[in-house]
């Protein structure tokens, strides 16, 4: 640290001196002060003392904070580090490298496209460093204004690789600069466009609260004036529960399900299993088989050829013949838990209301809080419901049925063509066709059903893939329906420009577009500038607005934004294979469920248990064959050793780190802060999720 200034030239100045100074050095070796001892001594004592007390607080400042920059440093240090022998760790002892399920070539060919992307960029950057440190660098040019480059005179070259380096900026300027500018462009006004479709449904959403518009009840429907015929008011109601090989939470979900408050001779249970394993079949059977037992009237049911994956059970199941004395039917995935009274919060809405096809409830999750992955999930499908579902409910009467927890009319169903097997997201393809026949449709927010979110990166990437792939299949063979169908030309636009191809489409294209592809070119072409507001101001409203059904997600913002532009190379490739039909478009996988239970669950399970129960008298459907096989199954369960998993690495998100990474280390030289900070951190994020570092961890 400098000493303190202290002017004294003019007091050494002087002839004649009286007394003697005396130096006084503190402890602290920085530093000095010199304390004058003599007859002018009053007129220096002031501005010293106060000189000397400035310099001590001075120093106590600067080694606070000298303190705290030392410990932030130390804390990114032992998380960078953490993070390499995290990145060793994984490489080391990792043998199996993902395939990514891409069996039509679709992802290799976006694979090779990142890998020679990410080479030519290294190339690029180390012709750019050595350029950097001879002095080459010149003003860049302005597309607008080409006249102002200024290209060095013949005797201002110095060899060959100067020569080089100077046709490169020309050729980039003249050739590269202006398509990448003319993409970039046409990104942002996609950007802006979907921006403002979600301010647009954020401030429905607003108006939703501030007036307080929800679908009502009236009355009690179950009121009846004939008290002989008190179940008169119940309608029947089929309820289905599609599953194929889930064994984690087969038990919980048929548990819910059968103790749904409602009159037993008018409710019936098919349990729609499509297992291929036959220990799991029995374990099902067996479950059925108990609440059979127990009074429930419910079914087992289980197809021999599994064609058209959910869609192909569920329209098995309609096709039999009691379905014909049921008005309404709900479905279930073999992960929700409804409560209760879930049919007695749903079903009245559709009295009354003849033209109304679909009830809708939302979801919640039991395991949010599982890891990153559950709470970045958790944020999306907040906004979903919140907003996105209730808006269009209450506003367009119509959304895409979320696939389960929902109660459909069986005569809006058989109106529509029922189920069909031609698509991945069959939730979709029937909530379109019911819109184009005049259906509509209700969405309830503070009816509730439990789930489960996907706790591993590999489950989730799967299911998003699905989610994207699915809609753009749809797309294609719905467009000529919706064109020719009798509904109203604003309904039209609806469902073609906003709920297929903005929100379906421009998407998950200018999301990889803009922020993988562009936003690295720009930083070796620097002549086609992104704004600053593009990569920064934006991007963080949109996700503030997005948290906001979500506040206590709020400290995982900067997450999400990164997560989010992540995860747009799943939904990009998703995209293109759906909109071109390649072999990844059709392919349903299941995804893994670790069977989570709410705490309630858990007391009511443990409950249960407690009872004396005569196990006889609760398996007396089962085949003694079958008791033999279960009990052999469970000691074979007791025996059994867990099978060996492990994370995988996913090579289109680590290419894509690198090329992030290395267009980080290229901003350095054009000293742009906020294109490196977010090219830095977006690149770590690629990595992370590229070597599965997030969501569940297999050791």
């Amino acid at each position: 640290m400098a000493p303190p200034s202290l002017d004294l030239s003019n007091w050494w100045g002087k002839d004649t001196r009286k007394g003697t100074p005396v130096v006084v050095k503190m402890e602290n070796p920085n530093y000095s002060l010199v304390e004058i001892d003599g007859p002018e001594i009053a007129a220096f004592q002031p501005m010293d003392k106060g000189r000397g007390k400035n310099a001590k607080q001075f120093t106590w400042v600067l080694l606070l904070r000298a303190h705290r920059a030392v410990g932030c440093v130390a804390w990114m240090g032992a998380g960078f580090w953490a993070l390499l022998g995290a990145i060793k760790k994984r490489l080391i002892h990792h043998r199996e490298v993902s395939t990514e399920s891409d069996k039509s070539g679709k992802g290799k060919l976006l694979f090779r496209f990142l890998k020679g992307f990410l080479l030519l960029s290294l190339a690029i950057l180390a012709f750019e460093m050595i350029a950097y440190w001879n002095g080459w660098h010149f003003q860049k040019p302005e597309l607008h204004f080409p006249e102002k480059f200024h290209i060095p005179e013949t005797q201002e070259i110095r060899g060959w690789m100067h020569t080089a380096y100077l046709s490169w900026l020309s050729f980039r300027a003249d050739y590269i600069a202006y398509p990448i500018q003319v993409l970039s462009n046409f990104c942002v006004v996609l950007f802006m466009i979907q921006s403002l479709d979600r301010l647009v449904l954020c401030l429905g959403c607003f108006w939703i609260k501030f007036k307080k518009i929800k679908p009502r009840i009236e009355g009690d429907p179950f009121k009846s004036d004939d008290v002989e015929g008190s179940a008169s008011e119940y309608p029947m109601v089929l309820v289905q529960i599609p599953m194929c090989n889930e064994r984690e939470v087969y038990e919980q979900s048929i548990s819910a399900v059968c103790q749904i408050d409602w009159p037993k001779d008018h409710l019936l249970i098919q349990v729609l299993d499509d297992s291929d394993d036959e220990t799991i079949q029995l374990l099902i059977k067996s479950e059925v088989s108990k609440w059979s037992q127990r009074g429930v009237n419910i079914v087992y049911r289980h197809r021999l050829v599994r064609t058209g994956y959910k869609a192909g059970n569920l329209k098995s199941a309609m096709s039999c013949d009691y379905v014909k004395d049921y008005e309404f039917v709900v479905i279930f995935d073999a992960d929700f838990q409804p409560n209760p009274d879930f049919l007695k919060l749903t079903i009245p809405h559709f009295k009354g209301n003849p033209d109304l096809g679909l009830v809708q409830a939302r979801w919640s999750f039991v395991n949010k809080d599982e890891n990153l992955l559950t709470r970045l999930q958790y944020i999306n499908l907040c906004f979903h419901f919140e907003v996105e579902q209730q808006v269009n409910g209450v506003f367009l009467n119509f959304f895409g049925f979320n696939g389960t927890a929902g109660v459909w009319r069986i005569k809006a169903l058989e109106d529509s063509g029922g189920w069909l097997e031609r698509t991945t997201v069959e939730d979709m393809d029937i909530a379109v066709r019911a819109h184009l026949n005049g259906w509509k449709f209700i969405f309830l927010n503070d009816v509730k059903v439990l789930c489960e979110l996907p706790e591993s990166y590999e489950a989730y990437r799967k299911q998003q893939h699905r989610w994207h792939s699915g809609p753009m299949h749809l797309f294609r063979l719905c467009l000529p329906a919706i064109i020719t169908s009798k509904i109203s030309i604003w309904k039209k636009a609806n469902l073609v420009l906003l709920f297929f191809l903005l929100r379906k489409l421009i998407l998950p294209f200018y999301s990889f577009t803009l922020f993988c592809v562009i936003l690295p070119l720009t930083m070796f072409v620097p002549e086609a500038e992104l704004p600053l507001w593009v990569i920064c101001y934006v991007p963080v409203l949109m996700s503030f607005l997005n948290i906001l059904p979500a506040p206590k997600s709020f400290p995982f913002i900067v997450p999400y934004l990164l997560f989010e532009n992540t995860m747009s190379v799943t939904k990009f490739n998703a995209m293109v294979s759906g909109l071109f039909q390649l072999g990844s478009s059709y392919e349903w996988i299941v995804t893994k469920k670790a069977g989570r239970s709410s705490e309630s669950d858990l007391l009511a399970a443990e409950e249960r248990d407690l009872k004396p129960v005569n196990h006889p008298q609760i398996l007396r459907g089962v085949s003694d064959s079958e008791l033999v096989e279960l009990s052999k199954l469970k000691e074979q369960q007791e025996a059994a050793t867990p099978v060996k998993k492990a994370n995988k690495i996913y090579m289109k998100e680590l290419a894509l780190a690198l090329l992030l990474l290395t267009a980080a280390v290229r901003s350095l030289l054009s000293a742009q802060g906020i294109h490196f900070y977010f090219l830095l951190f977006q690149g770590v994020t690629f990595l992370v999720v590229g070597l599965d570092l997030i969501g569940e961890q297999i050791s």
